[in-house]
């Protein structure tokens, strides 16, 4: 895109050099700022996106930049996610100081609306994402950055710079099952056993309000992991909070083979703790496993499609290994499940494999 492109969710060019202008302050005053060149990111989610890059005062060499745009609305996830300006304060206040592999944090712009605001951060060029990348590696790093992170951080949420970051209480904790079950009601005899496992949950909420806690992600899965030239470089810290870092681990590994997942777990853990894990690593691993489940599919705009005017509703698709990790977890962890005879209502057998299935239409 041309640096003076329209494109519909993004500040014209007046105001985009306007804005940077603003935030990329070095000595107390705006620079002069020269706008270059303009694309539009394909893989933004929850915000628009774009990759800028701009001559900044005397520098010689041109800045890129990945820019996001906060929005007023967009999925707070309950309190789980932050806004844009909230991201850029753990960028300046949480990362910033570790001098980690992170991206470079360039700045903040208010626009002067309410939770509107835009993040200037290093753009990360030739980044594969974790998630996608072929080479084996990426995963063993990502494991070992998360555990030198928490391992980093285990001290810092008594600081007052952090006391803006969520905690985890038993009262965050207890929302998602409750959630869940009327997120999934419409489908309760095909899956029986989600009422089993949210009440298998709560009775070990326990465990991860008394683990130790430290500085976490919130959902750092393979796909807000850039994996370059042999670096992990974690993006995307609106859910960051203070909880035990397992929950970080869990997410990293979900849904892969349990090799994988072993060889994650030992990585991190050796960078975490040199000396040994904790005697309640395993537990307290559970448990957080079981939250990473309850945490999306108690989120209704995340499992739940409304089909038209009839009321029928349609699972995502991203439910599924949600769903079907949850069952695992039901033999793995030996619940004890509602008993269910040879057939459900809609005419599977219980002992089908999980697929996502429309739920039945509203009276």
């Amino acid at each position: 895109m041309k640096p003076d492109g329209r494109d519909p969710g993004l500040p014209s060019l007046d105001r985009l050099t306007a804005g940077l202008a603003t935030a990329l302050r070095l000595d107390g005053s705006a620079e002069g700022v020269t706008v270059l060149a303009r694309e539009r990111n394909r893989d933004e989610s929850s915000f628009p996106t774009e990759i800028v890059t701009c001559r900044v005062g005397g520098r010689r060499s041109p800045l890129r930049l990945f820019i996001k745009y906060g929005t007023s609305r967009f999925n707070r996830a309950f309190g789980h996610r932050g806004d844009v300006a909230f991201e850029a304060r753990v960028y300046r206040d949480v990362l910033q100081p570790l001098r980690m592999s992170t991206p470079t944090f360039y700045g903040l712009y208010e626009t002067g609306t309410p939770g509107v605001a835009w993040l200037i951060i290093e753009y990360v060029k030739g980044g594969i994402r974790t998630s996608q990348c072929p080479d084996p590696k990426a995963m063993i790093q990502a494991a070992r950055w998360i555990g030198r992170f928490h391992s980093a951080n285990e001290r810092r949420p008594r600081s007052r710079s952090l006391e803006f970051l969520r905690r985890y209480d038993e009262a965050y904790y207890r929302g998602w099952p409750q959630r869940t079950e009327r997120a999934c009601a419409p489908w309760r005899t095909v899956f029986p056993w989600v009422a089993s496992m949210c009440r298998e949950f709560r009775r070990r909420i326990p465990t991860l309000v008394e683990a130790p806690h430290t500085v976490i992600h919130g959902e750092y899965f393979g796909a807000n992991i850039l994996y370059q030239n042999g670096t992990s470089r974690p993006l995307d810290w609106q859910s960051t909070a203070v909880a035990p870092g397992e929950i970080d681990l869990v997410s990293l590994t979900h849904s892969f083979p349990t090799p994988v997942q072993e060889r994650c777990v030992r990585e991190y853990t050796k960078s975490r703790w040199p000396g040994g894990a904790p005697e309640a690593f395993d537990e307290i691993v559970a448990a957080a496993r079981l939250y990473v489940d309850f945490r999306w599919l108690g989120d209704p705009k995340r499992i739940v499609l409304p089909i038209g005017r009839t009321g029928n509703r349609l699972l995502r698709k991203r439910a599924r290994r949600f769903l079907k990790d949850l069952h695992d977890a039901e033999t793995t962890l030996a619940v004890d499940s509602i008993p269910v005879r040879a057939g459900t209502a809609d005419g599977r057998r219980s002992d089908e494999p999980i697929r996502a299935r429309r739920g039945p239409r509203r009276a």
